[in-house]
């Protein structure tokens, strides 16, 4: 089989891409955290699609519906778009094992550290795995993008407290910032890598 040569970068929403705030559903707090306009910019110059990643356990928890997440969505479109870039997919997972919604209180396969909608996302958007990488804030985001055969980073922000590492919780890489981030995935030298045996996951991701 030919090696499908689009690659992307997954990107974590809260605390990687944008400032986190918890649980946040409101599109005007929705603000792009220090040095990520640069980083959106110099990824797509690179070829790279721009998809966003993010559990949103909320939903499940009641804390909002999940419609709430469109102006978010709509809020994400108008930021990429100011800096310059698309923005490629946006995905979530709604689903949470302590949940009290029905329908949205169950053990998924889209839920970090799970691989699911990175794998939707490369199906829906024919990405090949292997050339491609994920970023974010804690170690839950790097076995996502581990299990599903990407490269990793890990922004070291603090946000991570509980370190808890094996094999498919150890970054590759490890930057301050997303800023950092990108000029260290446009520095690596290309490699095909090796890819996890993701096929054992169902597929799930946006609902």
């Amino acid at each position: 089989m030919a090696l499908n040569q689009r690659k992307a970068v997954f990107l974590d929403k809260d605390g990687t891409l944008v400032r986190d705030i918890p649980y946040n559903v409101d599109p005007r707090r929705v603000k792009l955290e220090t040095g990520a306009c640069e980083a959106l910019r110099l990824l797509h110059a690179r070829g790279y699609l721009l998809i966003v990643v993010s559990n949103q356990s909320g939903i499940a928890r009641g804390f909002f519906p999940e419609k709430a997440l469109l102006g978010v969505r709509r809020k994400l479109i108008d930021i990429f778009s100011r800096s310059g870039v698309p923005l490629a997919g946006f995905y979530y997972c709604p689903h949470h094992p302590e949940g009290i919604v029905p329908g949205y209180r169950t053990r998924c396969f889209c839920r970090k550290p799970h691989p699911g909608m990175l794998l939707r996302a490369a199906k829906d958007l024919q990405v090949e795995l292997r050339l491609s990488w994920m970023v974010g804030d804690i170690l839950d985001d790097v076995e996502a993008g581990k299990i599903a055969g990407c490269r990793t980073i890990l922004i070291d922000n603090g946000n991570e407290t509980q370190w808890e590492f094996s094999q498919t919780r150890t970054p590759d890489h490890y930057a301050p910032t997303l800023a950092q981030a990108a000029r260290m995935i446009v520095s690596v030298p290309f490699r095909i890598t090796e890819r996890a045996p993701a096929d054992q996951f169902s597929q799930g991701g946006r609902p």
